[in-house]
């Protein structure tokens, strides 16, 4: 595989940001299987921005030819009192999402729990070394990728977080960070730490953050950008990976979906970032409805399907309808897997 098929494959939605493409580009041309990562606490249910969309970012990123791991970041999970700090749960929740990411086809994906680790020497000298090269301020700004605000880090544990992520990406030695946009913030500092320390500067791989089922503007109301992202605390927002068929016709039917408005239209951000990415020409997604309103067409690339929603010849609920059964179809094997084995409990209210 060519450089410029190798570029597309990591640039593809959701991929949202790279710093630097020119970095990409040249770590290619010298390295032919790259590592990369993505921190992930394991907490709760996965809903289709960090189940499904991870397992399609996965695939990506191996098929060009990168070397992904996911780091379950057990003790992260555990500094940010998820799942009440519950280490048995925490870790209930990683095996959960391992199982998950495989049956949604990412069964190549290497795992590195946060605990193995934490138990090298080497791991807390460095961690050490970055504290020495950052301000607390710097740490706080940063604190934001904990899905805290900055007035809530009060706690040491909330400080000693961000120290910890950065000291993962260079303990991991890789070449890419690919994560969500949400942990841009500790990934520039960890390209700042690297610069002062002369190590090597991870290239950065942002993907975007599916929108939760209820972004925009609702009924007149506009809802806070810390509301817009999926989050599988708050259902309403969010359709899960192992949801019934009748759920996700109920999630969607609901679902915020104006005529003709695209931004922040989470619909349509499903079928941008998960369905029409643009990856090769087996994506397809039917719409079905009567001939009186023009009958089942089927759109292969997303641009296709966006002017004939902003053009007015695609309805919110066709589009709705079409989603839902694209994602049944999807979800099939998870769902049926947990209808068999049962699904773990949790508490997600954070």
């Amino acid at each position: 595989m060519d450089i410029e098929e190798r570029m597309r494959l990591i640039a593809l939605r959701p991929t949202e940001e790279i710093v630097t493409e020119e970095e990409l580009r040249q770590l290619l041309e010298t390295k032919e299987h790259p590592k990369a990562y993505d921190g992930f606490e394991p907490s709760g249910y996965a809903h289709i921005g960090s189940g499904l969309q991870r397992a399609i970012k996965a695939k990506d990123l191996a098929d060009a030819g990168v070397d992904f791991m996911i780091l379950l970041a057990d003790w992260h999970a555990y500094l940010n009192n998820k799942l009440g700090g519950d280490m048995e749960k925490i870790h209930e929740a990683g095996e959960y999402f391992k199982k998950v990411w495989e049956l949604l086809g990412a069964k190549d994906i290497r795992i590195v729990w946060a605990s193995e680790l934490i138990e090298r020497t080497e791991y807390w000298e460095r961690f050490l070394k970055i504290s020495t090269a950052v301000t607390i301020d710097r740490i706080k700004r940063a604190g934001t990728i904990m899905g805290r605000k900055a007035v809530e880090m009060q706690k040491a544990s909330f400080l000693v977080y961000p120290l910890m992520q950065a000291t993962d990406i260079f303990e991991l030695d890789v070449d890419i960070c690919q994560l969500g946009m949400d942990q841009r913030k500790v990934n520039i500092l960890a390209r700042e730490v690297a610069e002062k320390m002369g190590w090597k500067k991870p290239v950065l791989v942002h993907h975007h953050l599916l929108l939760g089922l209820q972004a925009g503007k609702r009924m007149g109301k506009e809802v806070g950008a810390e509301d817009l992202k999926m989050s599988k605390s708050k259902p309403e927002t969010a359709i899960y990976v192992h949801d019934s068929p009748e759920d996700i016709k109920r999630k969607m039917k609901n679902a915020y979906c104006p005529a003709g408005v695209v931004e922040n239209n989470p619909v349509i951000d499903i079928v941008k970032n998960i369905i029409l990415r643009g990856r090769d020409d087996k994506e397809v997604l039917v719409v079905e409805r009567p001939e009186r309103f023009g009958g089942t067409v089927e759109y292969y690339r997303y641009e296709e399907l966006e002017r004939d929603f902003v053009e007015g010849k695609l309805h919110p609920l066709d589009l709705k309808n079409a989603v839902a059964e694209w994602l049944i179809e999807t979800l099939a094997p998870v769902r049926e897997y947990f209808e068999k084995h049962g699904l773990p409990e949790f508490n997600v209210t954070r």
